[in-house]
């Protein structure tokens, strides 16, 4: 698997994530918020399926 997520793009995702995953545990929100892991997720592996369906790139690498 080809990595498609830039280092600004990771650091955001993985922001919104663990923000969104604390406010889950705290019972803040709704039940939405576990919505969160998804992001962490593709923020660690630097990879996002949604990209690769749309043919997005942020990482900067050159095919």
């Amino acid at each position: 698997m080809k990595v498609n997520v830039g280092t600004i793009d990771k650091i955001a995702r993985i922001g919104v994530g663990i923000l969104l995953l604390v406010l889950a545990v705290m019972g803040i929100g709704t039940p939405w918020t576990w919505i969160g892991i998804v992001p962490l997720i593709t923020g660690l592996a630097g990879r996002c399926p949604v990209y690769s369906l749309l043919g997005i790139n942020t990482c900067g690498i050159k095919k």
